[in-house]
């Protein structure tokens, strides 16, 4: 016996009423699933393409930030294999290859999702900064190249670009006052708070074609070229830098050595065997001079009379070799005015505690000097290991033939620039770090960078808001239940109990 036109329609409203009861639970399980999770990790890409090599790192922060800045840490450091992407001008293709492996490390790390929503940067420093002087259209040949490569990628990629020194020098000062907690910290009492400004320490950065001075003054910045500001967890930060360019580890050397060549070619018709003062004795290479000529912190041509590859031969001399760096400053610039390094450079005085990576850290790890010891200590340790025979020094550390013969070089040329260049004395060393992490993290440009893009990146609602959303969202949805539950009762009353 087939239903009843009553039963028909009571059977259609019960099935309606169950799939929007359905329905409603869905969406309200959904919504309660999005909320009541954690609040999301944003990521970040950025990409320190510098005079010798490449770096990329991945930063992470919570989505709701702390006084519109995040709270960014280090999730994914990687070291690109070959030189830095200046050295790619003759192959432009070749730079923008070279970052595929640790791209594909970092899309990895990065969970699929929020692929689009990872902003990706990078920086190129002094390595292209001097390729672009000498070179401009191979500067933009190699830029084009690695944005064909990134731009290709699921990230959001915001564009390469030529990070000014500057910045860098700026940038890295962010980096070592959040690590170290000068910035903002969480205090034990759960709430966020900012040390005293006079904690803040300065940054010192020694690359491979730049180096960087960076702090806070105790008195007002005169040349506002030199001024930095940052904003930064809710406070302002008004900073000295200063980024100097050609005095960065390598292109210190390669002027070293063509200043050498200019020596011996005063004193006779052939350079073809020069002595190194800064080179142990015994030590003997062969090279060729022409690509010492090519930098653009080499203001001099190429002796014609250069024709044939260089002998070059140490004498293990520290003396001769301080004398040889010395040369390579312009200390007479400063004469007669306050406020000066070398150059004409206006610096103010120095104040505070400093941190020194980069090629400071790796010099001076190497030397075992990064305990602080007194200036003493340094200056005995160099002078004893410069006068080591090449051939003690190569039986003393196995394995290490790349740098090791320049150990002696930029030791003493690290002592020049700090003492001698940026101020520091017998008095002020022990306010000197050597560090290559802090907080567990590399210390660089990258992640200022990064926690200056997070002050332009919006924050997610805080939770406490998503929270009470949910709460009236979900007392809407409990309301339309109710109501069809209320139509479907009074339906069934209506068709199964008629009134006459």
């Amino acid at each position: 016996m087939g239903l009843t036109w009553k039963e028909k329609v009571f059977t259609a409203l019960l099935g309606a009423a169950v799939a929007s009861g359905l329905t409603a639970l869905v969406l309200v399980l959904v919504e309660a699933a999005n909320i009541l999770l954690p609040a999301g990790t944003k990521f970040g890409i950025v990409i320190d393409a510098g005079s010798s090599h490449t770096s990329l790192f991945v930063y992470q922060w919570p989505a709701d930030k702390e006084n519109g800045t995040g709270v960014v840490s280090q999730a994914l450091a990687c070291q690109v294999e070959g030189p830095g992407i200046s050295s790619y001008a003759s192959n432009p293709a070749q730079a923008g290859e070279s970052l595929q492996g640790c791209l594909e490390e970092a899309l990895a790390r990065i969970p699929e999702a929020q692929h689009r929503g990872t902003p990706m940067f990078l920086g190129a420093t002094a390595g292209m900064r001097l390729l672009r002087q000498k070179n401009s259209s191979q500067a933009e040949d190699i830029f084009a190249a690695v944005t064909q490569v990134l731009a290709q990628s699921p990230v959001d990629f915001r564009g390469a670009e030529l990070l000014d020194g500057q910045d860098e020098g700026a940038f890295a000062w962010v980096t070592v006052n959040y690590v170290l907690g000068l910035l903002i910290k969480f205090s034990f009492s759960g709430e966020w708070i900012r040390p005293p400004e006079g904690m803040l320490v300065g940054a010192l950065d020694l690359g491979g074609a730049s180096t960087q001075i960076t702090f806070v003054p105790g008195g007002p910045i005169e040349d506002e070229s030199a001024l930095a500001t940052f904003w930064l967890y809710g406070s302002s930060h008004h900073v000295y830098t200063h980024s100097y360019l050609c005095f960065g580890r390598d292109q210190v050397l390669t002027r070293l050595l063509t200043k050498l060549v200019q020596v011996r070619l005063a004193q006779s018709s052939s350079a073809d065997l020069v002595r190194h003062p800064c080179y142990h004795s015994g030590y003997r290479t062969t090279l060729a001079p022409g690509p010492l000529y090519e930098s653009p912190c080499v203001h001099s041509m190429a002796p014609q009379n250069l024709t044939q590859n260089l002998t070059v031969e140490g004498t293990g001399n520290p003396g001769a070799c301080i004398t040889a760096i010395q040369e390579l400053f312009n200390f007479s610039s400063c004469q007669g005015q306050g406020d000066c390094t070398f150059d004409g450079v206006y610096q103010p005085p120095l104040r505070g505690q400093f941190y020194a990576f980069s090629n400071f850290f790796y010099t001076f790890h190497f030397l075992n000097l990064t305990s602080r010891q007194p200036l003493g200590t340094v200056n005995d340790t160099m002078w004893k290991f410069c006068k080591m025979p090449w051939k003690l020094v190569e039986a003393s550390y196995p394995g290490q033939a790349r740098w090791l013969p320049d150990y002696c070089a930029s030791g003493l040329y690290i002592l020049v620039l700090l003492l001698e260049g940026f101020g520091f004395s017998e008095e002020t060393w022990p306010s000197i770090e050597f560090h290559k992490q802090a907080g567990g993290m590399d210390i660089g440009w990258t992640l200022g960078y990064m926690l200056n893009l997070t002050g332009m990146i919006p924050a997610e609602a805080p939770a406490q808001w998503r929270a009470e959303s949910y709460s009236i969202w979900a007392a809407g949805v409990a309301f339309v239940v109710l109501t069809l539950v209320a139509i479907l009762g009074a339906a069934m009353v209506r068709l199964l109990w008629p009134q006459d």
